[in-house]
């Protein structure tokens, strides 16, 4: 349970059962941090629209390695366990546990492109005071474009005014955690312990 009073999908009108009837259609279920956006639904419409803005500047993949790493830095359980399902779509499990474990480039699973990009997105979400030009630098030096480094700059930042709220208020994991393996779970649990509670669907009508 979340730690505050959250609408449950059965009961959700108006702005709440049409913000929930959206994540239905793109997850299957309401997810938990959903739930929590339930208090100030038009909210969630304004994060979509912050993320569709970052994305249309960013591949995915480096999308989701810039937003895994960042969500790390914050420990930030629930934001790396989905991101991390979300980083299965490009590499394998076990190049996962690889990247992970800081190994990843040595293991030719990633490039040092790759590498530089997580780890600059890594400081911004950890202390974004402590940057200097040394680290922009470095990116410039593996390709990285002044525009490329705001986007992996902005997908860092953004995580954090999420991942902030969803663990200020307590919301509840997802079930779909579960399909991962017991390694890639404990070593994306980097914060709090997750309550997971029964899907939920909005009532259609």
């Amino acid at each position: 349970m979340a730690f505050v009073d959250t609408v449950p999908a059965s009961d959700a009108e108006g702005p709440v059962h049409a913000m929930y009837a959206r994540q239905q259609k793109a997850y299957g279920y309401v997810p938990g941090y959903a739930k929590v956006f339930s208090l100030r639904p038009e909210l969630m419409g304004l994060w979509a629209d912050l993320q569709r803005g970052i994305r249309q500047h960013i591949a995915p993949r480096e999308f989701e390695l810039a937003t895994l790493a960042a969500a790390r830095a914050l420990k930030s359980t629930l934001c790396s366990l989905a991101h991390g399902m979300f980083v299965l779509k490009f590499f394998t499990p076990e190049e996962l546990e690889t990247i992970l474990g800081g190994n990843g480039v040595c293991a030719g699973v990633i490039s040092e492109k790759d590498a530089a990009l997580m780890k600059y997105a890594e400081l911004v979400a950890r202390d974004a005071s402590v940057t200097t030009q040394a680290d922009i630098d470095e990116l410039r030096a593996v390709g990285f474009s002044d525009a490329e480094i705001f986007d992996i700059a902005a997908a860092a930042a953004a995580r954090a005014f999420f991942t902030k709220i969803l663990d200020a208020l307590g919301s509840d994991g997802d079930h779909c955690y579960a399909e991962l393996s017991a390694g890639l779970k404990e070593r994306l649990s980097v914060g709090r312990q997750l309550s997971v509670t029964m899907q939920e669907s909005v009532v259609d009508g």
